[in-house]
């Protein structure tokens, strides 16, 4: 069967999404191929679709289990035998799996790279015919990236110990330049086999908000607005986790808090309330999210700033899934950067470690201040370039832009006095001209530019230094305690001959990004995902492994009333036309008799 007949049968879509048709035809031919593609991108096509294809067995390496457990329910709602093996499986049904798989029964097992790294484990793949190894967060394997994981390091030496000699597909969506090369040497895959996609996710509309209430208010009014959506809300505490989630309920939100140190059985139970739709918001550290493949979150907010733009990209990405319009919230807070810096300067690891981390935070500094569109400022941080997007707050920024050339002049002067010797703080201090002991340890009173914007706060003044390195008129120099100096652009400002323009201090307005439906196509959706539910109920699965909500959003609009017709939605295959063909368009039928 090909490619296309299995994307068609079995997933329910009439063509591949960019990049997946290039991959999965190199992975057939038995090349190692790297495959960088956005959350929600569709990765996991690019495997599955080869196992079905394949005579063999896929491995498909996942650093959580319970990402197996959602990919392995998600395929078999598609009429697809897939398994687990992981540490929550007893040793008694290891051997069925494996006997299962040996007899074509199974096309696909998912290991934890630790369990394919065992020696035993690796001794008895060598009785099935393994066609193919698929590692998946393959960014896991590089000192370089966010998610570094010592057992992935290991992972060339464990395939190459099969005795079917399976070629290798590595996964991931986070991967910079460097870290898509070091992949490339750890694997032993060829540059000429990185396939690489666009890092933009033009679905989500990404914003900045420096809040002028308290984040927690701030919060409260955008769930006010969002109240019947999916979302997460990170948080970098414990404490923080329980009171945001205390104070969210206490207003009568659907919410719940997921951190570390929870009683397993607790974290389980809220994983699956958010799965099963039962809680809408989630609360939570980073500790949630990478084994979730919930597809209709809508916005995730972090409540407080990311430690890095892979990071905020990978969790922010957690929203939209499904490719309807979806948000991606960062709250900023100058307070944790300096607290992650302070966490990078207690760090045991070596200097040139350290210094990647400062240099990755100062990005998200850059990130939370830069005037250009947000999605363009992500998908360049990967290397690669995009468009405007056209509706991220700093694109929709509808503010009065104003001059600032003379404050900035100050500033720079000021930077210029102090010859390049100290950092944003000393700055922003002796700019406004603090009477601090700091101050007068470098006799900074003696500075003509000192107390030059002496009507503005230190607060703010850090704000436009900020503004100003993200813009390219100041640069900063050094990692661990990095120091302020001119760039060109700034020699330039201070002549005179460039301006410097900023939006006006007030908060941005928020986007708001919804599909726009007709009263009639919206009151259909409700219906159909209230049969959802009830199909997912019955079949003990999240109702978006059932039908996505892109799907029940075209079903609604389409209105299908054969089965010919009903196969025509994205997302409906042949194995969900039989399961739950006759009961959808029952409803839609039923809907339809009600309008006559």
């Amino acid at each position: 069967m090909s490619p296309e007949q299995v994307l068609k049968d079995n997933f329910g879509f009439t063509k591949f999404r960019k990049g997946q048709s290039e991959v999965i035809s190199r992975v057939l031919a038995k090349q190692n191929v790297l495959a960088v593609m956005p959350t929600g991108g569709g990765k996991s096509l690019c495997y599955q679709i080869p196992a079905l294809v394949n005579d063999g067995i896929t491995v498909v390496v996942s650093p959580l289990i319970s990402l197996m457990k959602d990919q392995v329910d998600s395929l078999r709602q598609n009429g697809i035998n897939a398994a687990a093996i992981n540490s929550t499986i007893p040793q008694e049904e290891v051997n069925p799996i494996l006997r299962g798989a040996y007899e074509g029964r199974i096309k696909l097992i998912y290991v934890t790279p630790e369990r394919l790294n065992m020696d035993y484990f690796r001794y008895q793949l060598n009785f099935l015919p393994i066609d193919l190894v698929a590692i998946d967060e393959a960014h896991c394997i590089s000192q370089w990236g966010h998610d570094f994981r010592p057992a992935y390091r290991q992972l060339k030496d464990a395939v190459d110990h099969l005795k079917s000699h399976p070629n290798i597909l590595a996964l991931t969506a986070t991967a910079t330049p460097a870290v898509q090369e070091d992949i490339g040497d750890q694997l032993g895959i060829s540059k000429d086999n990185f396939i690489i996609t666009s890092f933009a996710r033009p679905n989500i509309s990404f914003q900045v908000a420096h809040p002028e209430t308290t984040t927690r208010r701030y919060i409260r009014d955008y769930l006010k607005e969002h109240q019947d959506e999916a979302g997460i809300i990170y948080v970098n505490t414990r404490r923080g986790v329980d009171e945001l989630t205390d104070y969210l309920a206490g207003q009568h939100f659907s919410v719940a808090g997921y951190r570390a140190g929870m009683d397993p059985a607790d974290r389980a139970q809220v994983q699956d309330d958010f799965q099963f739709d039962r809680v809408n918001t989630i609360v939570a550290t980073s500790a949630f999210g990478m084994g979730i493949d919930k597809s209709n979150v809508r916005f995730v907010i972090h409540a407080t700033s990311a430690q890095n733009i892979e990071s905020y990209y990978q969790e922010a990405g957690r929203a939209g899934r499904d490719g309807l319009p979806s948000e991606a919230i960062l709250i900023y807070h100058p307070n944790d950067i300096r607290q992650y810096r302070w966490f990078i300067d207690q760090s045991t690891a070596d200097d040139d470690y350290r210094d990647r981390q400062y240099q990755k935070l100062q990005a998200v500094a850059n990130y939370a201040s830069t005037p250009e569109c947000l999605q363009q400022f992500i998908v360049r941080y990967f290397g690669q370039d995009w468009p405007p997007c056209g509706h991220c707050s700093n694109c929709t920024d509808q503010r009065t832009v104003q001059d600032i050339t003379p404050e900035s002049q100050q500033v720079i002067a000021l930077v210029k006095e102090l010859g390049g010797r100290f950092g944003k703080g000393v700055v922003a201090q002796a700019v406004t001209g603090s009477q601090s002991q700091r101050m007068r340890e470098i006799d900074a009173q003696s500075l003509e530019y000192f107390g030059a914007l002496k009507k503005m706060s230190k607060q703010a003044a850090a704000s436009l230094i900020d503004y100003l390195v993200a813009t390219g008129i100041l640069e900063t120099a050094g990692a661990q305690y990095p120091v302020l100096r001119i760039a060109q652009a700034g020699w330039q400002v201070l002549d005179g001959a460039k301006k410097v323009t900023r939006r006006q201090e007030e908060a941005p307005s928020r986007a708001h990004t919804q599909l726009v439906e007709s009263p009639d196509v919206a009151a259909l959706f409700e219906k159909l995902r209230q049969k959802r539910r009830e199909l997912a109920d019955e079949q003990g699965v999240p109702p978006f492994m059932v039908f996505s909500d892109r799907t029940l959003h075209e079903m609604a609009q389409s209105k299908p009333q054969t089965q010919r017709e009903f196969l025509l939605v994205n997302g409906v295959g042949q194995r969900k036309l039989e399961q739950y063909g006759a009961t959808m368009m029952d409803v839609i039928g039923e809907y339809l008799a009600g309008k006559e």
